[in-house]
């Protein structure tokens, strides 16, 4: 018999069980007709990525889970937007997942007046898979070695100072509009197609500074290229054990306090049975090693929530996130 039929079939009992119904109570198209067909998860920033690269090693452990191939397309634009609202008009049937940070699942309908959806009507958030907290790295001619030191440096050299980030809305753009707008310093904003040509450009001299995530900078920390300030969020990476958080520093501030996330989404509608098989696929793949490597290894804590915690936790951070926009005056037109 085929393994791949068994787990699957466990997968919706499983599903069930969770639902409080039995399998035989499910609908016929949802035993026999889901999962049919690859799947497809669409990543909206380009490959290479701590999210492209986590989703790929989720999306292999999930289709053993659910006997179908996992498909990771890359639609990069419009500040993560244009994957993200692929998947907001697909097909509500559970074969197009969006797995993307909360750039284009939260943030951006704060910072953009319109969109062409509405991530709170038009998806189903699925799976906070990992809370995403990011280094903030210096240039090494930088004379500063911890946050208190670099806010003293930035003022100190007002209009002189460039940043970078992988997109207009993405945390490296808000977070460093925040230390510019407070500080006074009006740094430059320098905006690039994904971290990988940001931390070169870093590397090169062209910026002095910039957020970003612990896998692209955590070789050029280790070999000196780069100097490390701290991490924000609350809580220190695994990845970097000895870097404390920017919190840890004294610097108090929600905008470095917080954190993005890795998550992912349905198109609103997606029927409650379809939802279930692909949550419990979510939890099982989480207990696989090589997923739990991923996680670690990009700096990021893992999470892999309920729908019903994801929902919570997104209504929770809204209104951080909106004020973080509001003060650093980075709403876009």
């Amino acid at each position: 018999m085929d393994s791949h039929n068994i787990t699957r079939r466990h997968i919706l009992a499983t599903a069930a069980a969770a639902a409080g119904t039995s399998l035989i109570g499910l609908p016929a198209w949802a035993k026999a007709a889901y999962p049919n067909k690859p799947i497809r998860f669409i990543v909206p920033f380009n490959p290479g990525g701590a999210t492209d690269i986590l989703a790929r090693v989720l999306g292999e452990a999930m289709s053993k889970q659910l006997g179908q191939p996992i498909i990771v397309e890359n639609k990069a634009g419009a500040s993560a937007m244009l994957g993200t609202d692929q998947v907001a008009k697909s097909a509500p049937d559970g074969y197009n997942v969006v797995v993307s940070l909360s750039t284009s699942l939260l943030i951006n309908q704060f910072l953009y007046s319109k969109m062409a959806y509405n991530p709170q009507k038009d998806l189903l958030m699925l799976s906070e898979l990992a809370s995403a907290p990011v280094t903030l790295v210096v240039h090494p001619s930088v004379p500063a070695n911890n946050m208190q030191e670099l806010l003293a440096w930035v003022k100190a050299n007002k209009s002189k100072v460039s940043y970078g980030s992988w997109g207009v809305g993405s945390y490296a753009h808000l977070g460093g509009a925040y230390m510019s707008k407070t500080m006074d310093a009006d740094m430059s904003h320098v905006a690039y197609r994904g971290e990988a040509p940001m931390i070169q450009e870093l590397i090169g001299g062209q910026l002095q500074l910039c957020f970003s995530s612990a896998q692209n900078t955590k070789p050029f920390i280790d070999s000196g290229r780069l100097k490390v300030i701290g991490v924000t969020g609350k809580q220190r990476m695994t990845v970097l054990p000895n870097v404390p958080t920017i919190y840890e520093q004294g610097v108090t501030d929600d905008a470095y306090a917080i954190a993005g996330f890795v998550g992912m989404a349905l198109p609103a509608g997606t029927p409650k049975e379809v939802v279930d098989v692909l949550h419990a696929a979510v939890q099982e793949a989480a207990q696989n090693p090589k997923v739990k490597e991923r996680v670690d290894s990009a700096g990021f804590l893992p999470v892999f929530s309920s729908p019903e915690d994801f929902s919570k936790s997104y209504a929770q951070a809204a209104p951080v996130w909106q004020q973080l926009i509001q003060v650093a005056e980075a709403k876009v037109d």
